[in-house]
């Protein structure tokens, strides 16, 4: 296990390159050993289904898919929508004194504190729905982790970061923005979303105190959208489902006259990309508002219906 843990949200042309590679890896197997290599390629490719059984109803998928255009529809309509992280790939590097670059840490700096008390909340809730809160040793495991998260104090603003966020295990009181992102990102649900993400890193620790979480996640996942998500794949997925869940507690938290969809669509409309593409240790970005979808049906139905289900 590496000492540090880092989110690469951005970096579309890193994701092309690797693509590029595994490309050319495949051709020259297909050359030499036929089948052999369109097997490989099939249990490579993370951004597409693998032949994992699918449990979800054909309309429950139809309705994630609507809610995935309602997001992507939003991002391009409202003032405060964030910039696809494949765009933010493409812009110039921001100076750290950039008014953009200090307009997003300061509202960084100004959320981290309520980002904290909503990750918490949310492991908590994430533990209780899986059963994972039911064994003495998880518990231990869950009372480090959250006192992990309270430990954080600082926002730090980098330029050679660009377009990431990434927190660095030997400085765990730190979360490191790019510059590109930090002006992305400027609504506030967006801003929860992503600190929470990193947040559960910090959580998570050297000693993957939250594995089973991950695994739990990562497997429910799996089963319902029918791409294979474990290892990494399953801790990134995992983080960006408790921003998601961090963001829809700040909504409910802070009401105003926002439309309820676009309010939520603010903290994963990042990820509506045109250039789409995954790696080993993420899934690509619109498989991930997929996957999130996936696994929370009562956002899903709020994004399409625009109000709250009746309870």
């Amino acid at each position: 296990m590496s000492e540090d843990k880092t989110r690469r949200r951005g970096d579309a042309e890193t994701w092309r390159r690797v693509s590029i590679a595994l490309l050319l890896v495949f051709t020259l197997l297909a050359l030499n050993s036929g089948g052999f290599a369109q097997g490989r390629r099939s249990a490579r490719k993370g951004s597409h289904p693998s032949a994992l059984p699918e449990s979800m109803s054909p309309e429950a998928r139809e309705l994630v898919e609507r809610a995935i255009e309602v997001i992507c529809t939003e991002r391009k309509n409202d003032p405060k929508g964030s910039h696809p992280i494949d765009e933010m790939q493409a812009r110039p590097s921001l100076p750290v004194y950039s008014a953009e670059a200090l307009a997003g840490a300061q509202r960084a700096r100004r959320l981290l504190p309520v980002a904290q008390g909503l990750v918490a909340a949310s492991i908590e809730r994430l533990a209780s729905e899986y059963k994972l809160d039911q064994t003495k040793r998880f518990k231990l495991k869950m009372r480090e982790a959250i006192g992990r998260v309270k430990i954080v104090k600082r926002v730090k603003a980098d330029m050679a970061s660009r377009d990431n966020a990434s927190v660095f295990l030997r400085r765990p009181q730190t979360i490191t923005f790019g510059t590109i992102f930090l002006s992305g990102l400027p609504s506030d649900e967006a801003m929860i979303s992503v600190l929470a993400h990193e947040l559960v890193h910090i959580a998570d620790g050297d000693g993957d105190s939250l594995r089973s979480l991950f695994r739990a996640v990562g497997n429910q996942a799996s089963g319902l959208t029918g791409i294979r998500i474990y290892a990494q794949r399953a801790e990134e997925l995992t983080c960006d489902l408790v921003g998601a869940m961090a963001a829809r507690s700040f909504i409910s938290n802070t009401p105003d006259y926002s439309p309820l969809p676009r309010r939520i669509s603010r903290a994963v409309e990042h990820n509506c990309v045109e250039d789409d593409e995954g790696d080993e240790d993420h899934l690509s970005p619109r498989n991930t508002i997929r996957a999130l979808l996936a696994l929370s049906p009562s956002v899903t139905r709020e994004l399409v219906y625009g109000q709250p289900p009746h309870r």
